[in-house]
């Protein structure tokens, strides 16, 4: 952590010499993770680090756990000018731009490096601005929400395994087509309601990075964890261009690039948290399986040819984006 916090506070003091004073000002972040979580550590860290550039006059005010809403609500609000910002998956922009689904596609890539040169690229700047333009402002790009793994109440070593499963994904169409290609029944639903929902066996798995696994306290209520590592989530933090319009232009800048180095914080943070948490999910008996992805992979690449709404070559094209 030693070269990122360097370079957080370098680039904090930069940012704090370059604004003029600020109107004061009080913005709502919301997200679906518990306090602890490494969002939830990502999101304190950027409004450590929005306090300082702003010398107090901007504060972030943290709602976790899903106390604003579910993920799709907080959008929508946000959507209607609502003072709010909150994490979303590339695969919940895809009514707005079909395109921006591929980035969330099973098994795109093993490198969310490289996924993230991809939105840095002038293909996704056109993208971004074509959303403001519906209403979404997206103010950090490069965060690393994590690997998503699979944890079942049944252990799962081969996508047959997966057969008459329910398992949990976030209500966007990427994900479900994902599930269903590998073999399992998706079952979209907040995830506030995971835990009541595998209580109850209303569910029988579902699929999330470690660290939100372990700290929803899902391992409690199902004890087989498949590493399947079928997506490499990288996550936007975004709110509503109403809004954004309501707020002085070097606060908006501010906020992309405290946002910016709170995004290098998350990728960081992500690495560090599987490790701990593998072990302390194993230390609570959860069985731990390594089976071999390539039969997952094959049948996930289905997903690809279900979107005749994409632009043509657009598999191809971010192939070799990715090789660069």
């Amino acid at each position: 952590m030693k070269t990122a916090t360097k370079a957080l506070l370098g680039a904090t003091a930069a940012i704090m010499l370059a604004l003029p004073a600020m109107a004061e000002t009080t913005i709502r972040i919301a997200y679906e993770n518990n306090p602890g979580e490494p969002a939830d550590l990502v999101m304190n860290r950027w409004a450590e680090l929005v306090d300082e550039a702003s010398d107090g006059e901007v504060k972030l005010d943290l709602y976790p756990s899903s106390q604003l809403g579910a993920k799709q609500d907080v959008i929508e609000q946000a959507m209607l000018g609502v003072n709010v910002i909150t994490i979303a998956d590339v695969g919940f922009l895809t009514d707005y731009d079909p395109d921006l689904g591929i980035l969330f596609g099973p098994y795109l890539t093993e490198d969310a490096e490289s996924l993230f040169r991809i939105y840095e690229s002038d293909w996704f700047k056109q993208k971004e601005e074509a959303l403001r333009d519906q209403g979404i402002h997206i103010v950090i790009s490069n965060y690393l929400y994590g690997t998503r793994q699979l944890l079942a109440t049944k252990k799962v070593e081969t996508p047959e395994d997966l057969a008459g499963l329910k398992i949990r994904t976030p209500n966007n169409i990427m994900q479900i087509r994902a599930i269903e290609a590998m073999g399992g029944t998706p079952t979209p639903m907040p995830l506030g309601d995971v835990y009541p929902a595998l209580t109850q066996g209303v569910i029988d798995g579902v699929e999330n990075p470690l660290p939100v696994l372990f700290g929803q306290k899902l391992h409690e209520q199902a004890k087989e964890l498949s590493m399947i590592s079928y997506l490499q989530n990288t996550s936007l933090w975004l709110g509503g261009q109403a809004y954004f319009d309501t707020l002085d232009p070097e606060v908006i800048e501010m906020l992309h690039e405290t946002g910016y180095q709170a995004g290098l914080y998350s990728q960081e943070l992500a690495a560090e948290e599987d490790a701990r948490i593998l072990a302390a999910m194993e230390e609570a008996g959860v069985t731990v399986t390594y089976p071999d992805v390539a039969p997952f992979r094959e049948k996930a690449m289905a997903v690809y040819e279900q979107f005749p709404e994409w632009s043509d070559g657009l598999f191809d094209d971010i192939q070799a984006q990715l090789a660069q």
